[in-house]
């Protein structure tokens, strides 16, 4: 259970980089509001995923189950976290997809003619992959409730 929830919790860290980079990209560190996302819930959301992967790691090697529950407790505010970025995300995806879905019915304006003609720029997380956002989310989850088992003492079969 715990190698499933490590290998788990690294497939989810991967669509995190991919997504922070995408993120980091595109403005979201910049002051001027291009994101909607305060680099705080960012930065706590990575910081907090990258310590509790640290100790489920040690955990693993040490197997001393205080680091388990440790790791889980991480996670949840970790997951807490993840799901106001999630809930803050939605929006600018959907305003993205509604400007995209207009400039292509108008054949004078593409999906950036908005952006172009003055219209307030696209918040940074707006460019995030909904694949991405989805296969985080997935893994998250798998994620939470595998090291809960682990923690629980389940074992694998």
């Amino acid at each position: 259970m715990g190698i499933a929830a490590l290998i788990a919790w690294v497939l989810a860290a991967v669509g995190g980089f991919v997504m922070l980079g995408r993120w980091v990209a595109h403005g979201g560190l910049r002051s001027s509001g291009a994101s909607r996302f305060p680099p705080g819930l960012i930065l706590g959301h990575f910081g907090l995923a990258a310590a509790g992967l640290v100790v489920w790691i040690v955990y693993l090697v040490l197997d001393a189950r205080v680091l388990s529950w440790i790791s889980l407790a991480l996670l949840v505010v970790v997951a807490l976290l993840g799901f106001t970025m999630f809930r803050l995300w939605v929006p600018a995806y959907r305003a993205r997809a509604a400007t995209a879905t207009v400039g292509t019915r108008d054949p004078a304006g593409g999906p950036g003619a908005a952006s172009e003609a003055g219209a307030a720029p696209e918040p940074a997380e707006s460019h995030l992959p909904v694949a991405v956002v989805g296969a985080h989310g997935v893994l998250a989850v798998a994620t939470v409730v595998l090291v809960l088992l682990a923690a629980l003492g389940v074992p694998s079969s």
